[in-house]
C-alpha cells in the first residue's frame, strides 16, 4: 500500500530538515564540524538545519586526563588530524558534570541575532579541546562566550541559569535518548513526505549527502506527481 503521508502540495519549502545533536565537550562533535559546515553550504535553500544540545551523561566522560588523552590519540589518528586535542579541560572532581558550557551555548544562541548562530558554541569547544581551558566552570564559560558574542557577561549568566534555557537543553537531550541514539554527533534527516534517517556517531559528510540527495529527489518526485494528479481520495 502507498504510504499515508501529507500531500506534497501542502508542504512548505524546504523539503528536508537536518537536526544535529551536539555536546559542547564532545571531541567527535568537534571533528564533525567541517561536515556540518559543508552541509549548510551545499544546501543553503533546499534544506532546513537545526542544532540541538544532547548532554552527555556523567558516566560518558573520561575519569582522568590519561583516559582522555588515550581517546584523543585514537580519534586524532582516525581523522588524520595534525593536531592532538587538549585534555586540560577535564576536572576529575566534577565527576562528569559539565552541563554549564552547554547551558551557556544555548543561552548565547537564544540571545543572538539569528537562531542558527553557532559561533559561541564553537568558541567554547575550541577553548576546551584545543586550549585546555576548564569551561566546566560556569563563570569561565560565560567569559569565553561573552568575548565571542559581545553579549554582557551578566546577561549571559542569567540566561544560562534560567529555567527556560535549562528546560530547552534537558528537553532536547530527552528527545535524543527517546530516539535511542547513543553517540554524538547525531544527525536526524527528515523529509516532507515522511522519510526519516538517523545517524549516530557519523562524523563525515558523505553518507549524509547521499541521504539528503535521495530524500530531495523523492520529495521532488512526489511534488511532480501532485502537480499532475488530484489529492488522494478520502475513501
Amino acid at each position: 500500500m502507498p504510504r499515508a503521508v501529507r500531500h506534497p502540495a501542502q508542504a512548505v519549502s524546504p523539503a528536508v530538515t537536518v537536526t544535529y545533536y551536539v555536546e559542547v565537550l564532545s571531541s567527535w562533535c568537534h571533528w564533525a564540524e567541517p561536515a556540518w559546515t559543508a552541509l549548510k553550504q551545499r544546501y543553503p535553500d533546499r534544506v532546513h538545519f537545526e542544532r540541538r544540545i544532547a548532554l552527555m551523561r556523567p558516566t560518558d566522560f573520561p575519569h582522568s586526563r590519561e583516559q582522555c588523552d588515550w581517546f584523543y590519540q585514537r580519534s586524532g589518528l582516525h581523522v588524520r588530524s595534525p593536531i592532538m586535542l587538549h585534555s586540560g579541560w577535564l576536572e576529575p572532581e566534577r565527576a562528569g558534570h559539565y552541563e554549564a558550557p552547554n547551558f551557556v551555548a544555548e543561552a548565547a544562541r537564544q540571545l543572538g541575532k539569528t537562531p542558527d548562530d553557532d559561533h559561541v558554541r564553537l568558541a567554547l569547544t575550541h577553548a576546551a579541546v584545543r586550549e585546555g581551558r576548564r569551561i566546566g566552570d560556569l563563570d569561565t564559560a560565560v567569559k569565553i562566550a561573552a568575548t565571542a558574542s559581545g553579549l554582557a557577561p551578566a546577561r549571559l549568566k542569567r540566561a544560562a541559569e534560567s529555567a527556560a534555557v535549562r528546560d530547552v537543553v534537558h528537553n532536547s537531550t530527552a528527545a535524543f535518548h527517546a530516539m535511542q541514539l547513543t553517540q554524538r554527533p547525531a544527525f536526524v534527516v527528515e523529509s516532507v513526505i515522511g522519510d526519516k534517517a538517523m545517524f549516530s556517531g557519523v562524523w563525515q559528510a558523505a553518507p549524509l549527502i547521499a541521504t539528503i540527495d535521495g530524500m530531495l529527489e523523492d520529495a521532488a518526485s512526489y511534488a511532480a506527481h501532485a502537480a499532475h494528479h488530484p489529492p488522494l481520495p478520502s475513501a
